[in-house]
C-alpha cells in the first residue's frame, strides 16, 4: 500500500502537467510571429527605417521649387508743411498715408553643382542601409528568441528526467522500507534513500525556479505577460545538407554585415562627391507676382491712390571663389572617410571570413557530441535496466543502485545539453551565413 501511496500521486501530478503543457504549447512559429510583431528593439529599428524612408523622398531632395507668400500693410500719420512754386506755403494736418503690398515668390535652383543630385543619391542609400539594419535586428533578435527557447526546452526535459529520478527514488524507499521491515537490510539503507529523495526533491525545485525565470525571459522577448504560463517544444530538427563552401560563399553574398558595410562606403562616396560640389557655381531662377497699393490723403500730394501690380522673373549665379578653406577641409576629411570606410570593410570582410569558419567547426563538434553523448545515454540506459533487476534481486548494493541511477540521469542531462547547443551553433552558423530567416524551424 505505501508503494501505491508514492507513486499514484506522481502520476496524478505528471499527468496534469503534460495536459496542461499541450493546452498551452508555444510553438517556434507562433513564437517567431509573436517576436516579429510585438518585440519592442524590431519596433525602434522600424521606426528609423521609416523616418529614413521619409529623408529619401523627392520632397526632401532639393529638387522642388520653394513658394512663399508675402503681404503688409502700414499706415501713417504726419502733420506737413509745403511751399509751392508761386511762394504759397500750405499746410496738412493729420495726414493719413495707407500702403498695402502682397506677393507670390518662386524661386528655383537649376544647378547646384550636383550637390542636391549626390545627396539624394546618399539618402537613398541609407534608405536602404536602414532597411538591411532593421533585418540584422530580426536575425539578432530571432537568435535571441531561440537561445531563449531552447533554454527552456532544456530546462522542460530537465525537469522531468528529475520528476522521473525522484520517482525512482521513492520507489527504492519503499523497498527499503519493505526490506527492513522483514529484516533483510538494515535501518542505514532506509536513511540513505530518504537523503538521496531530499537531495532529488532540491534539485527539481531549483530545475523549476530556473525553467520560471527562463519562461519570463522568453515572455520578455515576446513582449507579452511576464506572467504567461507555455510549453516549449522539445523536438529538435537539423537542416540537412549543408556543407562548409557553400555555407562560406553565402557568407561572402549575403552576410549582412557586409551588406550594411558596402551600403556606408557608397555613402561615403556620395558625401564626398557631395562636398566637392561647393567648386561649382549655383544657378537659380526667381520669379514674383506682386500687388501694391498706396492712398494719400494730402492736399499736397499729386496722386491720391496708386495701385500697381506685375510679375517679375529673373536669373543668379552664385559662385562662392573662395570661403576661408572650409570647402576645401571638408572634401579632404570626406575623402579620408571614404578611405576609412573601404580599411572598414576590408576588416569586417576578414572578420565574417572568421566567424564563419569557427562557426563551422563549432556546429560540427556540437553534432559529434551529440551523437557521443545519444550513444553514451543509450549506455547508461541500458546499465541501469540491468542494475535496476539486479537490484531487485538483491544481488547490488543500494550505492552502486544510486550510483547506476545517477550516471543515467547525467547522461540525460547531458544529452539535452548537447542537443540544443547543437542546434543553436546551426543557428549562429545559418545567422553569419545570411540564411537564419531562409529556414525551417
Amino acid at each position: 500500500m505505501k508503494r501505491i501511496f508514492y507513486t499514484l500521486p506522481l502520476f496524478i501530478f505528471a499527468f496534469a502537467n503534460w495536459a496542461q503543457a499541450q493546452e498551452n504549447l508555444l510553438s517556434k512559429e507562433e513564437a517567431i510571429d509573436l517576436t516579429l510583431q510585438n518585440n519592442l528593439g524590431i519596433q525602434v529599428a522600424r521606426n528609423t527605417q521609416r523616418i529614413d524612408d521619409n529623408n529619401a523622398n523627392l520632397l526632401n531632395s532639393g529638387y522642388l521649387p520653394t513658394v512663399t507668400a508675402n503681404g503688409g500693410g502700414t499706415i501713417d500719420r504726419q502733420n506737413t508743411e509745403g511751399t509751392l512754386a508761386n511762394g504759397e506755403t500750405r499746410t496738412a494736418d493729420g495726414v493719413e498715408t495707407r500702403r498695402y503690398n502682397a506677393s507670390v515668390n518662386v524661386n528655383y535652383t537649376l544647378f547646384d553643382g550636383l550637390g542636391r543630385h549626390y545627396n539624394y543619391k546618399s539618402f537613398k542609400e541609407r534608405s536602404q542601409q536602414s532597411e538591411l539594419e532593421v533585418q540584422q535586428t530580426i536575425e539578432t533578435t530571432i537568435l535571441q528568441l531561440f537561445t531563449v527557447y531552447y533554454e527552456v526546452a532544456r530546462l522542460t526535459e530537465n525537469t522531468q528526467n528529475l520528476e522521473s529520478a525522484l520517482g525512482i527514488s521513492k520507489d527504492r524507499l519503499t523497498r527499503a522500507q519493505y526490506q527492513f521491515e522483514y529484516g533483510q537490510n538494515t535501518g542505514l539503507d532506509v536513511l540513505n534513500a530518504e537523503v538521496d529523495i531530499n537531495t532529488d526533491s532540491i534539485n527539481l525545485l531549483n530545475s523549476r525556479q530556473q525553467l520560471r525565470n527562463t519562461m519570463r525571459d522568453l515572455n520578455l522577448i515576446l513582449n507579452r505577460e511576464l506572467a504567461t504560463t507555455f510549453a516549449a517544444d522539445t523536438t529538435v530538427n537539423f537542416v540537412s545538407g549543408l556543407e562548409m563552401e557553400n555555407m562560406h560563399n553565402e557568407a561572402k553574398d549575403n552576410n549582412i554585415r557586409l551588406q550594411i558595410a558596402e551600403k556606408q562606403l557608397n555613402i561615403n562616396n556620395y558625401n564626398f562627391k557631395s562636398a566637392k560640389s561647393a567648386y561649382l557655381p549655383t544657378i537659380g531662377l526667381t520669379g514674383t507676382y506682386g500687388w501694391n497699393e498706396s492712398n494719400n490723403n494730402s492736399p499736397l500730394a499729386f496722386v491720391v491712390q496708386n495701385t500697381a501690380t506685375g510679375v517679375t522673373g529673373g536669373i543668379n549665379l552664385t559662385w562662392n571663389l573662395f570661403d576661408g578653406g572650409r570647402s576645401i577641409t571638408n572634401v579632404k576629411n570626406t575623402k579620408i572617410s571614404y578611405e576609412t570606410q573601404e580599411l572598414l570593410q576590408k576588416q569586417i570582410a576578414l572578420e565574417v571570413e572568421r566567424d564563419i569558419r569557427n562557426a563551422w567547426d563549432s556546429y560540427t563538434n556540437a553534432l559529434y557530441v551529440l551523437e557521443v553523448q545519444e550513444k553514451n545515454l543509450q549506455t547508461n540506459q541500458d546499465n541501469f535496466n540491468r542494475t535496476d533487476e539486479r537490484y531487485k534481486l538483491g544481488q547490488v548494493t543500494s550505492i552502486e543502485f544510486r550510483q547506476a541511477q545517477l550516471n543515467l540521469l547525467n547522461a540525460e542531462l547531458a544529452q539535452s545539453q548537447a542537443k540544443y547547443s547543437a542546434k543553436l551553433a546551426e543557428l549562429q552558423m545559418l545567422q553569419i551565413s545570411g540564411q537564419l530567416l531562409n529556414v525551417d524551424f
